[in-house]
C-alpha cells in the first residue's frame, strides 16, 4: 500500500463509511433481483474491503507508533 498519512487514512475511512451507510439507505428502496439492487450490493462489498484495508492499515501504523 503507498504510503499515506494516518490523517489521510482517517478521512477516507469517514468517507467509506459514510458511502457504506448511504448504498445501505438506497439499498433498501429497490426489490431484491433488480439491476439497481445488484449494484448496491456490488457497490458495498467493495466499499468494506476498503474499510477493512484501511483500518488494518491505521492498526498497522499505531502499531508503529507504540
Amino acid at each position: 500500500m503507498a504510503n499515506y498519512t494516518t490523517d489521510e487514512l482517517t478521512e477516507a475511512l469517514r468517507a467509506i463509511n459514510s458511502i457504506i451507510y448511504k448504498c445501505e439507505k438506497a439499498q433498501e428502496k429497490f426489490p431484491n433481483g433488480t439491476s439497481h439492487h445488484t449494484l448496491l450490493k456490488n457497490r458495498l462489498n467493495a466499499m468494506k474491503i476498503a474499510k477493512d484495508l484501511i483500518e488494518n492499515e491505521l492498526s498497522s501504523k499505531s502499531n508503529l507508533q507504540l
